[in-house]
Formats: structure tokens, sequence, C-alpha cells
């Protein structure tokens, strides 16, 4: 029998069922989600549907799982991604919410454990926290206060473990670590793809994404930037992984800006000249658009997370920064 572990399917119904068959798996062999198997994709509801009605298939709790159920306890707020995908379940949510809530959190198997987020070094898998098991960002900071190198380097277990959660390799190929730790996430959801891993085998199987969903479904269901916002999409916080590209896009736009103001101090001119002829002449090498006015924020020592999300105003427009950094990197 054969086992096939699907990395971060995130709604991707269609590309799921391309893996499956690529696979080539009999009716007697298992299919397993390492979980975040929900959110941002076009069809949640299908994929979660698959995993709680399949014969040998199963799930286990991912962030976004554990998310939608705890904020079902009020512990926390659903996030925008999470709210997208209630509004797709609609009448099946409560149903939904009962099957993520009873999705275990690892699965060890004889050849390999499988865990959706982290392991801690040095406890045993029956002590490991689920936080960090799950990979939440109280098990990030968890592991950050007590470690100074990421997890994978330290990983301890008796056998390989399988993980998804982050896109390790940052392409649309999976990450191996001293063939100890196989990362599966390869950001399907974004448009690179989704790869799974068949045991005992350890042979890796991938399908491209058909497109970049989670930018057709945060367009789909909000609303056009000229019209009125609904006041709960104007409540929606960013997504953490968007936090942390705003955070990179700050570093970039500190280091542009030292980069002019380097260039315009060696000129032994500048200094004598006015605050506004010196802001004319920076304005003339930072351009024109959103970046250059978080370049002019960072001149002024007031960029920051909070200014530049006022900038931005909403994630797409950082991910058009982004893409134009790469360009030009």
């Amino acid at each position: 029998m054969q086992t096939l572990v699907i990395g971060d399917i995130h709604g991707c119904y269609e590309e799921l069922q391309d893996l499956i068959q690529k696979a080539g798996l009999s009716e007697d062999d298992l299919i397993l989600s390492i979980g975040d198997c929900v959110d941002r994709g076009p069809d949640t509801p299908a994929v979660l549907r698959f995993f709680n009605e399949q014969k040998n298939s199963q799930l286990i709790m991912g962030n976004h799982e554990r998310k939608h159920v705890r904020a079902s306890r009020h512990e926390v707020k659903l996030s925008r991604s999470q709210i997208i995908s209630r509004m797709q379940f609609g009448d099946e949510y409560p149903k939904a919410l009962e099957f993520m809530g009873s999705l275990p959190l690892y699965f060890d198997l004889q050849e390999v454990l499988v865990v959706h987020g982290y392991f801690e070094p040095g406890v045993p898998l029956k002590q490991q926290l689920p936080p960090v098991l799950c990979g939440t960002m109280s098990g990030d900071k968890h592991l950050q206060d007590r470690y100074s190198r990421p997890w994978y380097e330290l990983y301890d277990g008796s056998k390989p473990i399988l993980v998804g959660h982050q896109n390790y390799s940052g392409t649309d190929q999976p990450f191996v670590y001293q063939d100890r730790v196989f990362g599966l996430d390869t950001d399907c959801v974004t448009g690179k793809s989704l790869t799974g891993l068949i045991l005992p085998s350890f042979r890796f199987v991938s399908v491209p994404s058909r497109a970049n969903h989670w930018l057709q479904v945060r367009r789909l269901y909000m609303p056009p930037a000229n019209s009125k916002p609904h006041p709960s999409w104007a409540e929606f916080p960013w997504e953490p992984s968007e936090l942390q590209e705003l955070r990179d896009v700050i570093t970039i736009i500190n280091r542009k800006a030292a980069e002019i103001m380097q260039t315009l101090l060696s000129d032994p001119v500048y200094a004598d000249l006015s605050t506004r002829k010196q802001a004319n002449l920076f304005s003339e090498r930072a351009g024109t658009g959103k970046d250059a006015t978080l370049l002019h924020l960072a001149r002024l020592g007031q960029l920051n997370e909070e200014s530049a999300r006022k900038v931005l105003k909403s994630p797409d427009k950082l991910k058009d920064l982004l893409s134009r950094f790469d360009r030009t990197e």
C-alpha cells in the first residue's frame, strides 16, 4: 500500500484532483493532507468535503483549521481568509467546524512523522505544544524565544518528518533538509504548485497551480476600489504572511532611501540647500508612485507598519510593489 502526503492545499480542489490522478494511486492507497486545506482558494468547501467523505483519506489540523475552531469558541477573531471561507461554506459552516475540531495534530506513520507546522527539539511527541505542531504565531514565538536556529536544523526525532505551513524553498519545489525534514508547502494557492510525497518510496509528485487563486479570491469577494466598502471588510486585518511581506518592503525601502541620501550627501553643496530644495532633489531620485511616498517617509524617519499600510491601503498594492522590487533587485 502507498501513502500520498499532500502539502498545503488551501481550497485548490482542482489541483488536488490533478495531483491524485498524477500520483496513480489505487483504491487501497491512503491520501493524507498535511493541514491548511482551507482558506484563500476558490473551493475550500469541496476540499474539506473530500477529506471528510472520501474513503482512505485523512487530514491533520493546520493553523488555518485551528483558527476556525478557536474563533468559533470566541478565543480569537477570524481573519480575512477565514471570513471568506465562512461565506463559501454558507449553511455548511457548522458542520465544517465540527469536522475541523475533530482533526488530529499529527500522524505517526511507520516511515515518517507528519505534522503541519514545527517540532520542538528535546520534547517527546506527545508533549509537543499544539501551537508548535500547528505552526501558529504563538508557536513561532515559543521557538524563537528559546532557539537561535531554525527548528528544522535542530530536529532530533527518531524518523524523518514531513511538514507544510511554509514554503521554505520559496519556489515551486519542495524543501529537503539533510533527508530528515521534508517541506511540502509549495504555494499552490498563490500560483506555484501543489506537491505531495509518496511513501514508502519517498517519491515527490507535483502539479502546477492553475492560477494565483488567492489574488482572484480577494478580488472576487472584496468590493471594487471605487465603491463604498462594507463595514465588515473595512475591519479585516492583514494576514500574518502579508505583514511579514510588509516588513520586508519596509526594509527594502529604508535601504533604498539610505542609498539615495548617501548619494546626495556626497555632494558638498547639498548640505547648504534649503529643506525644500533638498526634498526636491530626493524626489527626483525617488520617482513617483507608492514607493516614492514610502521613500519620503523613510527619509523623514516616519516609515513603519502603520504608515506603510495607510499608503498601500491593501495587500494587493503590496504585492504589486514586491513584484517590481523582484524585477529590479
